[in-house]
């Protein structure tokens, strides 16, 4: 079977044997009842755990809408204005509602960025400003020892809500829920304490209760509450395809349920070669994006075995911390050592590269130099045909193999 992958903006095709293909792994098949700001509408006219935005709104609160910054998928523009028009209903005006995109550790946005999120209309009508981390409150500490450190604007607001979008995140186990406001609207040194929890064996795609990293993310809602959320659920495509509005954690759970149904996807063994690619761009315009798939994938994969990433990575790196953390590490294995004492954003996705290193073999495809890629741990390679020849050649004419053209995406599930 010949096999696609997005790269860049073009498709690298593999032929893969029949017989060896164990499975390709793609959103699973769901009718969807609604899209887009029709399934926001009506998330917002059935919320969860909750009575309506309306009703829960007074005239003269101050609003503060969290939603995503520009490097995340959420469609902003689709969300917003049902939003807007609750708060409206309940007689709230324009000029006492804020929207605070969560850069989190990102950089701030140009005009053009933020009218792009908000969508024009929306970025007439109301005030819509960065999250600031350099003008914080400190609300509280968490029993892990995180500063609970959120953007002024957002804890001085009557009525917090909190946008997002759900889908697998690698170590507080999915997005969504309360992550807009920690770390959304946080500062560097408590995203730090809590990510640093990122190496618990817990801490992984997929998985909520018992995760440390998302319990320390919750324990913020004790001192700065979030009351309502919409929380959308993107196809491949990055479409919305559902919704859930409510509870900032009931809404969520059932939201994660969703994905889940859409992503989940259970395998009878891991594979001795797994092809990955993120889908082509923007999401594999560097490694720091591409990571994702990758980090998706290693849940398919065979100890001693390999994953060839399909990811044109035509900016390179994509994060100036995460490529002093690969160029100047001795060994892969000395991330690992590193993140454990001294954890820095950017740095932790080197580790979490590192990580997969301990088990498997990374086989790059890429627009980056084959020098410098072997310089960060990983093997370069001119295609993935020539990749996956190479593989098939070295675990023998009866190797298995797994394919995920949407790596970011879906989750794999070997048996325990």
């Amino acid at each position: 079977m010949v096999l696609e992958f997005g790269y860049g903006k073009g498709v690298q095709r593999v032929d893969v044997p029949d017989r060896n293909l164990m499975a390709v792994l793609t959103a699973n098949e769901m009718e969807h009842e609604r899209r887009g700001a029709a399934a926001v509408d009506y998330a917002l006219e059935h919320p969860i755990g909750s009575p309506r935005l309306r009703e829960i709104a007074r005239p003269g609160q101050k609003v503060a809408v969290i939603t995503s910054d520009i490097s995340r998928p959420l469609p902003s523009y689709d969300v917003l204005p049902g939003v807007v028009r609750e708060l409206n209903e309940a007689g709230i005006p324009d000029e006492d509602i804020t929207v605070v995109f969560a850069l989190g550790s990102h950089r701030p946005h140009t005009p053009e960025e933020k009218k792009r999120l908000a969508g024009e209309e929306i970025y007439r009508r109301i005030r819509c400003v960065d999250s600031t981390p350099d003008d914080c409150v400190r609300t509280g500490v968490s029993s892990n020892g995180t500063p609970f450190d959120f953007t002024r604007r957002v804890v001085e607001a009557d009525l917090r809500i909190a946008l997002g979008n759900i889908e697998f995140h690698y170590f507080a186990g999915y997005s969504g829920g309360v992550k807009a406001l920690m770390p959304g609207v946080s500062t560097p040194d408590a995203i730090q304490a809590n990510h640093s929890m990122m190496v618990s064996e817990n801490a992984c795609a997929g998985k909520l209760e018992g995760n440390p990293v998302r319990q320390d993310l919750e324990e913020a809602l004790k001192f700065c509450p979030i009351h309502f959320i919409v929380n959308a659920v993107l196809d491949e495509h990055k479409h919305i395809v559902y919704a859930v509005a409510g509870d900032v954690i009931k809404a969520h759970r059932v939201g994660c349920e969703y994905l889940d149904k859409m992503y989940r996807k259970p395998i009878p063994e891991r594979a001795d070669i797994v092809l990955v690619s993120q889908g082509g761009a923007p999401k594999d315009a560097n490694l720091y994006q591409t990571q994702k798939a990758l980090d998706n994938a290693k849940h398919a994969v065979k100890k001693g075995g390999t994953m060839i990433v399909i990811g044109a990575c035509n900016e390179g790196l994509g994060s100036a911390k995460f490529e002093e953390w690969l160029v100047n590490a001795p060994t892969s294995a000395s991330m690992i050592e590193r993140i454990g004492r001294d954890f820095q954003l950017g740095g932790h996705k080197a580790a979490a590269i590192a990580m997969v290193l301990e088990n498997a073999r990374i086989d790059l495809v890429s627009e980056m130099d084959d020098d410098f890629v072997r310089s960060i741990f990983l093997n370069p390679q001119p295609d993935a045909q020539t990749a996956f020849d190479q593989a098939m050649a070295r675990y023998g004419e009866d190797a298995t193999v797994i394919a995920m053209p949407f790596g970011g995406a879906t989750l794999p599930m070997p048996p325990q």
